[in-house]
């Protein structure tokens, strides 16, 4: 049940003149009254002999009754209650109710006898208006304050006792969405989404990674948007508003945004937030030069996010919040910079964790520089191909953004955000999504290698998977992807490292545990800790670095040789 406070207005014919036409595409069918503030107001729907205007007079007959120069200026409230998606029809006397009850705790009549005149009209299946006066029996102005908050929490309750859908309840931090008639207005013009739907996405890539205000400015001059600034006297810019250039107003005119409109955490000043100093903190890993591959920043990203998950785990709160918001400029960057075949996964993933990145908890920026680090380099590192080393780091930063995002959900519901949790849940499974898509190509190479590893190397690795995870052995040798991570194993072993002990660290997470497919999340951290290739192809390579080849584990224990080409069966 989702309420909405409209803006006041000064006509209450106007508005009940909307309510009972057509609509503005024809959606508006048998206009009628449910319910009115003494049960007895006409209706001009069912009525012939009752017009428009005796519904207006009655409505505002305590508003007359006022001096001229004491009338409110705007004095017409006007809400809107709709259903769910997906919520039963319900009946007229039901709606009736629900209008009684937003009525009473909004405060437009709280039922003491001398409450504002209101009627409540249904036009449509899913929802009803409630238009009132806003002037009561007595004269005094109603107690309307926070109006918004009471008819969400009284709705909330109504879902309840309706056994309607359950809408997450909300903290007042989400982006403001767009009216009915910007929707309309996008409809006529072909239009999937809003301008201001449109705008907030590309100010939101357009900052992703931004280290400065002229590159944020630059950013959305080159995404095509139509900018003004507002300069002080000094010359410093104090705000801005951007718009496309094929929205248009009556006049002709583009139709401009401040950012703070399309978002709360979009306005300059809380942009320049993102630019402030690095904290002072001698466990801060150094400065690193930027990079200018797809592949190495979708590895940075991998890294950046993997240490984010130790934040959540273990610091305060407003480091976490930090964290969380500049995990969004990483998706952002990341679904600007996709390849086709996860492009759109991804892009609904950023759209889905927008909300999940802003809450009532300050963000400490500045403790949120590695990812912050890693978007800018993913949006210099320019698009990605779908395969090669490219498409597997793709898939290999994505495997570790579903933990870093499954890890916000849970903050998020730990702190009762109940919008911002639904919202990282939704992001986590359009990214399984995209993961599915970008690991295909590369696990498939991986499980062929590893399928043809000899039988003593494939008994080899899965000892060891015995010992280093005894728990979760047994899962593991079952999965579809065990083969991609023995190839990955006998990688590892071949560039030098000691498989368990790799094994053993990779495992040292506790999100190990809740992973779909533990043996990818292991084929992903064991490459990336040992530094192999994300992209199996590239690991041949290692066939030519003039090391003595293995053929069994016998071989290697007696000649005592750690380095050795992939172990293979003969072709």
């Amino acid at each position: 049940m989702i309420p909405r406070i409209h803006k006041q207005g000064r006509n209450t014919a106007r508005l009940l003149a909307y309510l009972y036409g057509p609509g503005r595409r024809e959606e508006h069918t048998d206009p009628h009254l449910v319910a009115s503030f003494d049960g007895l107001a006409p209706d001009p729907g069912c009525d012939p002999n009752t017009t428009l205007a005796d519904l207006a007079q009655l409505l505002d007959e305590p508003l007359h009754l006022l001096a001229e120069d004491t009338r409110p200026a705007t004095h017409v409230w006007h809400a809107s209650v709709r259903a769910a998606p997906g919520d039963r029809t319900l009946t007229d006397t039901e709606w009736a109710d629900i209008a009684r009850r937003v009525i009473a705790a909004t405060g437009i009549d709280p039922g003491d006898g001398a409450g504002c005149r209101w009627a409540a009209v249904r036009h449509a299946d899913d929802h009803i208006h409630l238009i009132a006066t806003l002037v009561r029996e007595d004269g005094r102005r109603p107690d309307h304050h926070r109006s918004a908050k009471r008819a969400q929490a009284e709705c909330r309750q109504i879902e309840v006792d309706y056994a309607l859908h359950r809408v997450k309840a909300g903290d007042g931090t989400a982006a403001e969405r767009p009216t009915s008639a910007e929707r309309h207005k996008a409809e006529r013009h072909g239009r999937q989404r809003t301008p201001r739907e449109e705008l907030r996405e590309a100010v939101r890539r357009s900052v992703a990674g931004a280290a400065s205000e002229e590159e944020f400015f630059d950013r959305l001059a080159a995404a095509g948007l139509l900018i003004r600034r507002r300069i002080a006297p000094s010359g410093d810019t104090l705000g801005y508003t951007v718009a496309l250039p094929g929205d248009r107003n009556a006049k002709g005119e583009p139709v401009f945004y401040s950012g703070s409109k399309l978002a709360p955490d979009l306005s300059l000043p809380r942009i320049r937030e993102r630019w402030g100093p690095t904290p002072d903190d001698p466990a801060q890993e150094p400065a690193q030069p930027s990079v200018t591959e797809p592949a190495s920043a979708r590895r940075r990203a991998t890294t950046a996010a993997w240490q984010a998950l130790l934040v959540i785990d273990h610091g305060d709160d407003g480091v976490i919040a930090a964290q969380i918001a500049a995990t969004g400029e990483v998706l952002d960057a990341l679904a600007t910079t996709s390849a086709a075949h996860t492009r759109h996964e991804l892009q609904a993933a950023a759209t889905a964790f927008e909300r999940a990145s802003r809450s009532h908890v300050r963000a400490a920026r500045g403790h949120d520089h590695a990812l912050r680090r890693a978007a800018r380099d993913l949006v210099r590192g320019g698009p990605a191909l779908g395969r090669g080393e490219d498409g597997a780091t793709t898939a290999m930063a994505i495997d570790m953004l579903i933990f870093l995002i499954t890890a916000a959900a849970h903050w998020h519901a730990k702190k009762q955000h109940a919008q911002q949790a639904e919202a990282a849940r939704r992001a986590a499974e359009h990214l399984r999504a995209a993961y599915q898509a970008a690991a295909e190509y590369p696990m498939a190479l991986l499980n062929h290698r590893g399928r043809r590893l000899a039988p003593a190397w494939q008994r080899h690795h899965s000892a060891a998977v015995r010992h280093a995870l005894p728990e979760l052995a047994d899962r593991i040798l079952a999965e579809p992807g065990w083969p991609a991570l023995a190839a990955t194993l006998a990688e590892a072993r071949s560039a030098g490292h000691d498989p368990t002990s790799l094994l053993t660290q990779a495992a040292a997470r506790r999100e190990l545990d809740r992973a779909e497919r533990v043996s990818d999340v292991l084929v992903w951290r064991l490459r990336r800790m040992a530094d192999l290739p994300a992209d199996p192809d590239n690991s041949l390579g290692l066939r030519g670095r003039g090391k003595h080849a293995v053929t069994s584990p016998k071989q290697a224990a007696r000649t005592g040789t750690r380095l050795a080409k992939s172990p293979l069966r003969r072709r």
